[in-house]
């Protein structure tokens, strides 16, 4: 499948973080993703831009500091989860909330330096991809634990899928428009990257790998190596594959 490609700018470029409880990172993450989007904006790399939060029914100061964000800042929006509905249902609230012609997700805790959006949208242009998938260049910030999870859960796609991405769950995609338009997600947990990836190739669109300088988090709590989450990962991953395994065949010419 072939994107509308060609040169100059992007017309809006969107960017939303998931947030639970992010009250320590929400306003550091909103002002590094705002100072590298006025770059784009200044270079005339896109036209327009825009900053999603997706308060996914925070208990703590997140909903208050992302409504005083918004106020200040016209470029700011919020989507407002009633009830919590887990990194998988605020991805796809914040891909269907987005409006821009390429997206960004990646989280409130800034795992990587945020300029390196701009990179990623000129390796998106110049090799006319799909989508450009980030992976840590060094993990050992992480922890041993971390480590091997990622390191089983990555090769299992592999070998169920036969997606050769490096770092599966690392919370930088950046995607096009028609991939959105085309691909519909239904994982409700952490599997939804993998799951964006894999429609996205099966579908026929082009994924294109970067390394990135991590920054682990150092405040707040991470619950995805915990058994909940890596229950509902291997549950979901089973059932797309069933879903994959059970399409007819495509017609050869």
């Amino acid at each position: 499948m072939t994107s509308t490609r060609g040169p100059g700018p992007v017309g809006r470029i969107s960017v939303f973080f998931p947030m639970w409880n992010e009250e320590e990172y929400i306003e550091r993450a909103v002002a590094a993703a705002s100072v590298t989007c006025r770059e784009l904006l200044a270079s005339g790399d896109v036209l327009d831009y825009e900053i999603i939060v997706v308060d996914d029914a925070s208990t703590d100061r997140t909903p208050e500091l992302a409504a005083a964000l918004a106020e200040e800042d016209e470029h700011v929006r919020v989507v407002r989860h009633p009830v919590n509905r887990k990194l998988g249902g605020s991805m796809r609230s914040g891909f269907e909330a987005a409006k821009g012609d390429v997206v960004l997700y990646t989280d409130a805790d800034l795992p990587f330096e945020m300029r390196e959006l701009v990179r990623a949208l000129r390796v998106l242009q110049t090799y006319e991809v799909d989508i450009v998938s980030a992976y840590r260049l060094d993990r050992t910030g992480e922890g041993p634990r971390r480590a091997v999870y990622s390191f089983l859960y990555n090769g299992l796609v592999r070998a169920m899928f036969g997606t050769r991405v490096r770092d599966v769950n690392f919370a930088f995609k950046l995607v096009r428009r028609e991939v959105l338009d085309h691909v519909a997600l239904r994982s409700e947990g952490s599997f939804i990257d993998a799951e964006l990836l894999v429609r996205a190739q099966k579908a026929g669109f082009e994924v294109l790998q970067i390394g990135v300088d991590y920054f682990p988090r150092t405040r707040g709590v991470s619950t995805l190596s915990s058994l909940g989450v890596i229950r509902t990962m291997l549950g979901e991953m089973w059932g797309l594959r069933r879903e994959l395994r059970s399409l007819p065949a495509r017609p050869t010419t």
